[in-house]
């Protein structure tokens, strides 16, 4: 037994290993002054519009004034942290009794706090576990919440003295990636340090079982930063407004965290994180795989004698048990539907209660630990699936019914735990993405809701479930979707109608191209050339859309093109003039035709007439040579089957505007709002972000200031053209470049911005983490 002697010498030194940490955390702050400010000069040099410049600079400005007090204060407010609290309670901890209504402010920098710490707590997770474990043998209890060595508590004193200097919290938000990335190596420098300062003065970390278990995790810390408090609020990527969100933003999709399609470069914009090296996506993706890399030490711990490199065949009496799961799942479940169906959250709290039953009787007829850890971690993960109260109930009582199914995969493909794109994931994800935007009256009885029952019910049908049924009924739900989405009259309209003017404008650039390329040895006057590329070929790619390629109206606009050259040519003999004379007024008749089909028509009509009719006239006059008669059949003819040579590798960026789709609809299109590229700078990565985005998720839009819940549900052949629809029934029609830009600047976000697996994982390794016996017992 320690004396009281040794208890306050062990305290002492980990007090002094807190004073090392702060005073090392504090001789780095020049390095964040020196990041922060570097950030801001690099922002204010780049273009964008007059608005964006101005609030560049005079977030500039505004730091050069204010960054001395914010870099004192916060060398105050860390050092100030180390001194013990005025009350405390047994074993020297701190104690608060007292309640208070907390302020805007307050909770406004808690939220970028956490948002912080979560970044800080992924990367210097393995540190602090260690330095959290040594400081526990040395006080005997594991720390309090707001002890100084907690990413946490470092974070919110940075933040609070941030808005104390009277920097804007907005400022903050702007600099907040590479603040916290380069915090976060100061963190870990920091938590090093203090390691080698334990060791040097023989203080060891525990290696009891629990300690173990929790090792594998990210410690308390970890836990709280990863969303163990499922009441935490935290900033939304790029908000900009410090908007509260219930859960940590982690992927930047709905559904499934998709793969990374390569190294991006820094991109250009003043989003959050836009300006970074490190784009959302790769972050996504980088959080998600260190998730799913601790629940695979965690289930590859000694202590659960469980091998997670190779499948372990189920034991008889667990195969038994799960077999006769399936059988009863019909009839355990048929009442809970019933209730489910009135709305009512009492089917979901009674299916809660079966899915923890199920669990401890499953675990009775587990032989292994192995087998009994996976039991409890897809039970844990199915409980927080069940807690999502965004879903409505009667599809939270469906998913209830995959438990068993899900388990006979984790038990014997161990890659269901570390693979995000294990088709078991993906579908509960994408089924989870589709419904959250729905509430109970809106999902019961739809055909989504059907085909949701029809999934689970077709999986249970398997006696033997694994990935390649999953993967079947993940492939026809993705099929039903596509059809699903867009089945209300108006929606499919407004999509026929867009698909149309992508094909319209990839047909206006192509024939634009082919023209350039047939013109460019002919000797064309320049008035014909422009009329041709930038009027005609918009007149022969709308009737090829309209009435098709071989129509007999597209056909006599092509041979009109071609006419025109022949007619626009030099012609020094008599009888070509003839022709040209005979010819002359059906050629003009046609021209006022196809000007009349792309909507020039009254005085712009006549303007543009006169143009070709003076430009004819003084070819008339020319005595320079003739276009051979064999181009221009060679040319007619070209054109004439011009769509066989068509294809994508040349298509560009298109224009679009509310004007055509108006045009097209031949209504009134006041609730559709076409958003079109607008030359905005965007990198690459984000544009191939946008043509991954998964029909049904949904996602908050701000548009023009106004905020729209919106599902994304169509996308065009070539990707140019998306559709969301919102709830009020209003349609946004974005243009991907366009699309990609609000992806960026955070302006579009998705409500499921991590997928209900990887929360659900992330829940389960909190519980874990406040107590690993569960997985044993």
């Amino acid at each position: 037994m320690q004396t009281p002697e040794t208890l306050v010498a062990q305290r002492r030194l980990a007090r002094q290993a807190r004073q090392r940490f702060v005073e090392g955390l504090c001789a780095s702050l020049p390095d964040l002054h020196k990041t922060v400010g570097e950030f801001l000069s690099a922002l204010m040099a780049q273009t964008g519009t007059q608005r964006e410049m101005q609030t560049r600079r005079d977030a500039w400005l505004l730091y050069q004034q204010h960054q001395a007090a914010w870099l004192d204060g916060t060398a105050k407010a860390w050092r100030d942290a180390v001194l013990p609290a005025s009350s405390a309670g047994p074993g020297g901890r701190a104690v608060n009794l007292s309640f208070e209504l907390l302020s805007d402010d307050v909770v406004e920098n808690k939220i970028v706090a956490s948002r912080m710490a979560l970044t800080v707590a992924e990367q210097v997770s393995q540190q602090f576990d260690s330095l959290r474990q040594r400081t526990q043998v040395l006080e005997g209890q594991d720390m309090d919440s707001t002890d100084i060595l907690r990413a946490e508590t470092i974070c919110l004193k940075l933040v609070e003295q941030w808005v104390e200097a009277g920097l804007p919290r907005t400022d903050l938000l702007r600099v907040i990636d590479p603040l916290q990335r380069e915090l976060a190596n100061q963190v870990q420098k920091h938590y090093q340090a203090v390691n080698v300062f334990y060791v040097e003065q023989g203080v060891a970390a525990p290696t009891d079982m629990r300690n173990r278990v929790r090792r594998t995790t990210a410690g308390a810390s970890g836990a709280a930063a990863l969303g163990a408090d499922r009441s935490d609020r935290v900033a939304g990527p790029a908000s900009g407004r410090g908007e509260p969100l219930r859960r940590p933003p982690m992927g930047p999709m709905g559904g499934s965290i998709p793969r990374v399609p390569g190294s991006y470069p820094a991109m250009a914009g003043g989003g959050l994180g836009a300006v970074t090296g490190m784009t959302p996506l790769i972050r996504a993706r980088q959080r998600a795989q260190g998730v799913m890399g601790q629940l695979r030490r965690l289930l590859s711990q000694p202590v659960t004698g469980f091998d997670m490199t190779q499948a372990p065949p189920a034991s008889a009496a667990l195969a038994h048990a799960l077999s006769a799961q399936r059988v009863q799942a019909e009839t355990h479940y048929s009442g809970m539907v019933t209730i489910a169906e009135d709305y009512s959250p009492a089917a979901v709290v009674q299916v809660a209660g079966a899915v923890r039953e199920r669990s401890a009787e499953l675990k009775k007829k587990a032989v292994t630990p192995g087998e009994k850890a996976i039991i409890e971690v897809v039970a844990l993960m199915f409980q927080s699936i069940l807690a999502e109260d965004r879903i409505p109930p009667a599809v939270r009582v469906w998913f209830a019914r995959l438990q068993v199914p899900v388990l006979r995969v984790a038990l014997a493909e161990p890659e269901f735990f570390s693979n995000l794109d294990h088709p078991a994931r993906q579908l509960i994800d994408r089924m989870g993405a589709c419904v959250m935007g729905f509430d109970a009256t809106a999902i019961n009885g739809s055909a989504l809701e059907a085909e949701i029952r029809r999934v689970v019910q077709v999986i249970e049908q398997y006696p033997e479930t694994g990935r390649r049924v999953f993967q079947l009924v993940h492939e026809e739900f993705e099929k039903f979707l596509s059809k699903f989405l867009t089945e209300k009259q108006a929606t499919s309209r407004l999509v026929s109608v867009a698909q149309q003017v992508e094909q319209r404008e990839m047909l206006a650039i192509q024939y634009t191209i082919e023209l350039r390329t047939m013109l460019r040895d002919m000797p064309v006057r320049d008035e014909i050339r422009e009329f041709l590329f930038k009027t005609w070929a918009e007149v022969l790619a709308l009737s090829a859309v309209r009435d098709g390629a071989q129509h007999a109206d597209t056909v006599m606009f092509k041979q009109t093109a071609a006419d025109l050259v022949w007619a626009a040519s030099a012609k020094p003999n008599r009888s070509d003039r003839a022709l040209v004379i005979q010819q002359l007024p059906g050629l003009l008749q046609r021209l006022r035709q196809g000007l009349t089909l792309i909507g020039v028509t009254g005085a712009d009509q006549d303007a543009t007439i006169k143009v070709l009719t003076d430009t004819l006239a003084e070819a008339f006059l020319s005595k320079t040579a003739s276009i051979p008669q064999a181009h221009i059949e060679a040319m007619s003819k070209r054109l004439a089957n011009l769509e066989d040579f068509i294809n994508d590798a040349t298509l560009g960026d298109m224009p679009l505007n509310s004007e055509s789709i108006e045009m097209m609809l031949g209504i009134d299109a006041s609730s559709i709002f076409v958003i079109a590229d607008n030359d905005a700078p965007v990198d690459d990565a984000m544009v191939a972000w946008a043509q991954e985005l998964k029909p049904g998720t949904w996602y908050t839009l701000d548009h023009n200031g106004s905020s729209a819940q919106v599902q994304y549900v169509w996308q065009s052949k070539r990707k140019q053209l998306h559709l969301f629809a919102a709830v009020d029934g209003s349609s946004y029609l974005i243009q991907l470049r366009r699309l990609a830009a609000y992806l960026q600047s955070g302006l579009l976000v998705a409500q499921d911005e991590e997928g209900l697996t990887m929360r659900a994982t992330r829940d389960a390794l909190a519980k874990l983490d406040a107590n690993p016996e569960r997985l044993l017992d």
